[in-house]
């Protein structure tokens, strides 16, 4: 294939790769991760909690390649209808990780905290790639390139520029295009949240690597045509607050998620672990998301807690009453 000349980025940040860094191999179908917990399906019994407004408050104590897979391009994934992240004035700025829900495997969103002014983008993606996420559910293939070098066109397209170490990882074809949807969606949360796009306008990631278009991306993917975010892939809710380990104040816990489909209630439930890996269910509940239905929405809940340590679940339920397994989420905090 004749290389294409290289193409110049507006910011480029120097780092030194890990030189000790082994490749990994991950599967949508077969997702390992340190310290794992899996995230079940949530019972909905009868609800304990009194709704209020738009929330509760409770009082109490992928597929596996073939050997010789076509390249996944952009094109073949389904438009996309995924909203981006608004503008806010934060220290945070958000970060995907790809985590397991059952069988299926998701784009989830954390907030990480963040010093200076450097270029939003890039140390997003510098986060996704060099660090672990909170969540010990979630987990990043990518691995910490020597070069990465972000910039933003008048035409709300960002070309993002990494070094071919970034990629060494062994992905089938399923687990590479969540991959690149992870860094996709992170490029577009990371603008929109600070600012530097407008996210009214549809936003395009184009993917350069060591300057130079048509790579091949773990093996499996073409990068080089501008892409946007493939909404089948995010997961379909997921937990805002508390985000993992967090330790709350005694009292009123406030808990906030998002979910992709505000038609479904969304059940949830407070678990108490006893010190010794044992959780009981504690509190319970229902509640919804605001927004049309079919469409993202925001809930809300809360529970008042004493000291302790904690586990929330959220779920979305079905038609019938049931929670949906592939479609819940699940938090460790503490209290006090």
């Amino acid at each position: 294939m004749e290389t294409k000349p290289r193409i110049p980025a507006i910011t480029r940040l120097q780092n030194h790769a890990r030189q000790d860094r082994k490749p990994i191999r991950k599967t949508a179908s077969k997702v390992r991760g340190a310290n794992k917990r899996t995230k079940s399906a949530v019972a909905v019994p009868a609800m304990l909690a009194v709704l209020l407004l738009t929330g509760c408050i409770a009082n109490g104590g992928g597929t596996q390649a073939t050997s010789t897979p076509p390249p996944l391009t952009v094109q073949e994934a389904p438009a996309s209808n995924a909203p981006l992240e608004t503008t806010q004035a934060s220290t945070k700025i958000p970060v995907y990780w790809i985590g397991r829900s059952k069988e299926e495997v998701y784009l989830y969103r954390e907030f990480r905290d963040i010093t200076g002014d450097g270029n939003p983008v890039t140390t997003a993606l510098k986060i996704m790639m060099a660090e672990k996420p909170l969540d010990h559910d979630f987990f990043t293939p990518w691995q910490e390139p020597a070069s990465l070098a972000t910039s933003i066109s008048g035409k709300n397209v960002i070309t993002v520029d990494i070094s071919r170490d970034a990629f060494n990882s062994n992905l089938d074809a399923g687990m590479a295009q969540r991959a690149v949807q992870q860094l996709v969606y992170t490029a577009t949360a990371a603008a929109s949240s600070s600012g530097l796009i407008n996210s009214g306008q549809q936003i395009q990631v184009v993917i350069l690597v060591d300057g130079h278009t048509d790579y091949m991306a773990f093996g499996q993917v073409q990068l080089g045509e501008p892409m946007t975010r493939d909404a089948s892939l995010v997961a379909p809710l997921w937990i805002i607050d508390p985000q993992e380990d967090a330790t709350m104040p005694t009292g009123l816990v406030k808990f906030n998620g998002r979910s992709t489909d505000s038609s479904r209630p969304i059940a949830w439930q407070v678990l108490q672990d006893n010190g010794k890996g044992e959780k009981t269910s504690l509190l319970t509940g229902q509640t919804q998301a605001t927004g049309e239905a079919g469409q993202y929405g925001l809930f809300t809940f809360g529970a008042t807690l004493k000291a302790g340590q904690y586990e929330v679940r959220v779920s979305q339920v079905d038609s019938a009453g049931n929670a949906i397994a592939t479609s819940t989420d699940t938090r460790l905090f503490r209290v006090g």
